[in-house]
């Protein structure tokens, strides 16, 4: 007989549906090739064959049956083998089919009762209330933990502030004071956009030049300065005849043009509102400002003295410096910071704690004069 290859073999023998008979070496193969060259098995081999219930192919190498005899014999074993293993697939594919249908059934079971306490917490009129809380925290940027004490009046506050109500003064003092840590910038800015539209709308009805003042301040701290300038260029000169308005003008006008990077219009408006009103603290500190940001150190501390000789704070003098510093490039700091601590190294101690990495400054936080 011609010789067989490996899948030859296996089918000549009605074996193929084994895995080890394609196999080298396996223990199955060597059996084969034995039958096939005409040698005898050991007892180990026929005991090999019994445990693969290959009844008809040991009858065959112990000479026991014909070959056209083991044919029709082993080929009724092979599809009884191939029926086993098929009724084995499919009871493991349909016992897999269970696990997944099971598995399902209890996702959904999960997911519908996830649903159903869904719709009861979001029906339930304490769980809405804490959604619409949070709401309105994560919209006016309060992502703070907010204290226990402080939750009801902060609420208060926002929920008015929400529905288009200004803020009161104690509203104020709270968050500026006791509330600070909720005083977010967006908050803020909101705040300061609504009292300047207040006061815009309010010199509109009334002409009166102060409201005009008051929205260009707001208008400055909500950065739209720009705003700021074309209300208060808007008042006609008639309406500003009072020193105290005209300085008043001229010195928040003078800040505007501060903002707006325009130094020279910033001194000129101080320096008109000093003469209007020599003992007001704040053109001097404007004027200490411009100054400062000009590189005129000398001339800004004298400017900045007398505007604590006429009432200013210490406090909101140092604020100010903080600001100048904070927006300055790196070779003017350095500048500012060697400046400040020739002046006075206890008080502007704080130089030495600010370093480059630290974002300049706004000039919402930059301490402008008012």
């Amino acid at each position: 007989m011609a010789e067989l290859n490996l899948v030859d073999l296996a089918d000549h023998y009605f074996v193929s549906d084994l895995p080890g008979s394609t196999i080298p070496a396996s223990r199955l193969r060597e059996i084969l090739d034995k039958l096939q060259a005409g040698r005898p098995l050991t007892t180990h081999g026929f005991n090999y064959l019994r445990q693969l219930g290959l009844t008809a192919l040991g009858q065959l190498a112990r000479g026991e049956i014909t070959y056209a005899a083991f044919r029709e014999t082993a080929a009724a074993e092979q599809t009884k083998r191939e029926q086993v293993v098929e009724a084995e697939r499919q009871a493991k594919h349909a016992a897999m089919l269970a696990r997944e249908a099971e598995q399902k059934a209890r996702e959904a079971e999960y997911w519908a009762q996830q649903e159903a306490a869904r719709l009861a917490r979001e029906s339930d009129p304490k769980y809405i209330a804490r959604m619409k809380n949070r709401a309105l925290r994560v919209r006016y940027g309060i992502e703070v933990f907010v204290e226990q004490e402080h939750f009801p009046r902060l609420m208060n506050i926002l929920r008015r502030f929400d529905d288009g109500s200004r803020l009161s003064d104690d509203d104020v003092l709270w968050m500026t004071t006791e509330g600070k840590g909720y005083y977010s910038e967006i908050l803020q800015t909101a705040f300061h956009e609504r009292e300047a539209e207040f006061y815009t709308n309010e010199y509109r009805r009334t002409s009166d030049p102060w409201n005009a003042v008051n929205a260009s301040g707001h208008f400055r701290k909500c950065e739209q300065a720009r705003k700021a300038h074309d209300l208060l260029t808007s008042i006609p000169s008639e309406r500003q005849k009072a020193p105290k308005l005209r300085s008043a003008i001229a010195t928040t006008h003078g800040g505007v043009m501060r903002d707006l990077k325009r130094l020279d219009d910033a001194l000129r408006l101080g320096n008109q509102a000093h003469a209007l009103s020599p003992k007001d603290f704040r053109p001097c500190t404007l004027l200490g400002a411009v100054n400062f940001e000009l590189g005129h150190y000398d001339i800004a501390r004298d400017w900045y003295a007398k505007a604590i000789e006429r009432g200013a704070t210490e406090r909101s003098i140092d604020y100010d410096l903080r600001g100048i510093f904070l927006r300055a490039e790196s070779a003017r700091r350095e500048e500012i910071k060697a400046f400040l601590l020739r002046e006075d190294p206890a008080r502007y101690r704080w130089v030495n704690n600010l370093d480059g990495s630290e974002p300049r400054s706004t000039g919402k936080r930059a301490g402008k004069p008012k």
